[in-house]
């Protein structure tokens, strides 16, 4: 006899309650052998989207780019979460990402790219070697960079990244800026027999290896040879050029002028030779400068002129009205007489035909002419205000380019830009008249 069909049917009822509970233990278990942490991965991401193969030190490759690697790290983690969730690695890469994010002052939102470096680096470092592109790429595009500007002209007259302005003597080698990223020097030789006047004769520019980016180059113009190259005889330099010096044609007389764009530190140089000497023009973003007192030793567009070398007075005699001359030093290039007297009547109208505003580059003006006699000098003032329109700090913006703080033995004063003439009696109280 067959089975009786209770039988059968409470089989059948085992067998479905078996095969149930088989698939159904089959998809509890099934993320646990089918998908895998992969947090070495994205640990692995990071560290490749921060350590380019080009050597790119770090302040470039953690530089802009790093809140962007950064967030991406953070996004891989996140991805991971269901699969990492009981592992030790995992949670200790979250940890880190949070203090890492507070160390360098990153937002979680933002920008995030592919941590992975693709095979062709060099669009990368490119980037990185860009100091205006790095700006953009850290998305903080309210909060623009702040410039700074130093200038040396003349006899010589220093404006220093403090937006102070000085006279000075500084007779033979002095160091403009000495930082990470280049070195200044600048060597001053007597002007005339007999008098403590000065003007600068050879510039050194030292651009310092700066890895990934740029290898050390040197630059040295002289007032018998204004180059088109670096000292290697080339020129440009780095990554992408991003080292590069270019001719730019006088205007007004000023002479023939090079300038140095430094794109990996957003620096820009201009070098003149205006009549028998150089003139000399900076600006670099404030962030690359350390303002401290204690910071590089002597370095005149970081802290000015030594006191003892600052000019403070300056006699004329009466009834010539030409600077009372002193003795100097006659060892470093043979001297010549003061090409012409210059009263301060015949020296005000002479500046005035290239500056009409009666500013402190007026002023270096007449007190050039009145200390030389040379009227080349005349043409030093107006190129130094030409640099700094091309070349403006951040703080014109508030204030007046022709009216920087006036530095003269520690004491310091704002002197106000004006036409007509109000500048002259000051002028005169600063040289004195007997």
């Amino acid at each position: 006899m067959g089975r009786s069909g209770p039988q059968i049917t409470a089989k059948r009822q085992l067998w479905y309650c078996l095969a149930f509970t088989m698939v159904l233990l089959a998809l509890l278990f099934r993320p646990a052998h089918c998908q895998q942490c992969r947090i070495q991965r994205c640990n692995a991401d990071y560290v490749a989207s921060t350590s380019p193969p080009n050597g790119v030190q770090e302040e470039v490759a953690l530089g802009m780019n790093y809140c962007i690697a950064l967030r991406a790290y953070a996004l891989c983690t996140r991805r991971q979460a269901r699969s990492c969730r009981g592992d030790l690695v995992y949670h200790s890469a979250v940890f880190r990402i949070k203090e890492l994010f507070s160390q360098h002052n990153c937002s979680s939102d933002g920008p995030t790219s592919s941590a992975k470096v693709p095979s062709t680096s060099r669009p990368g470092v490119s980037e990185l070697c860009d100091y205006e592109n790095q700006v953009l790429l850290s998305g903080s595009a309210g909060q623009q960079k702040k410039y700074a500007h130093c200038g040396l002209f003349g006899d010589p007259h220093l404006r220093t990244f403090r937006d102070e302005f000085q006279t000075c003597k500084v007779e033979g080698a002095w160091p403009l800026i000495d930082n990470r990223f280049l070195s200044v020097q600048v060597t001053n030789v007597a002007v005339v027999l007999g008098s403590s006047a000065t003007a600068t004769s050879k510039i050194t520019v030292i651009f310092k290896t700066y890895q990934g980016c740029t290898e050390q180059k040197v630059y040295q113009a002289t007032t018998e040879d204004l180059p088109l190259a670096f000292q290697d005889g080339t020129r440009s330099g780095g990554e992408s050029s991003s080292l590069t010096i270019m001719e730019r044609g006088g205007s007004s007389g000023v002479g023939r002028q090079v300038k140095i764009q430094a794109r990996y530190i957003g620096t820009s140089i201009i070098i003149r030779r205006v009549g028998s000497y150089l003139t000399f023009a900076i600006r670099m973003p404030e962030d690359t400068l350390d303002f401290s007192e204690d910071s590089g030793g002597l370095q005149l567009c970081l802290h000015g002129c030594p006191r003892n070398e600052l000019i403070k007075e300056h006699t004329l005699s009466r009834q010539s009205q030409q600077p009372r001359l002193q003795p100097t030093n006659t060892e470093l290039g043979p001297l010549r007489p003061p090409h012409q007297v210059y009263t301060v009547e015949r020296a005000t109208a002479k500046c005035r035909e290239t500056l009409q505003v009666e500013d402190v580059y007026f002023q270096s003006c007449v007190f050039d002419l009145l200390t030389t006699g040379d009227p080349e000098f005349s043409m030093a003032a107006y190129s130094a205000l030409e640099d700094l329109k091309a070349l403006p700090p951040s703080k014109l913006k508030q204030n007046s380019p022709r009216t920087p703080r006036v530095f003269n033995g520690g004491a310091t004063q704002t002197l106000a830009a004006t036409s007509n003439g109000s500048l002259l009696p000051l002028l005169l109280l600063t040289l004195l008249l007997l």
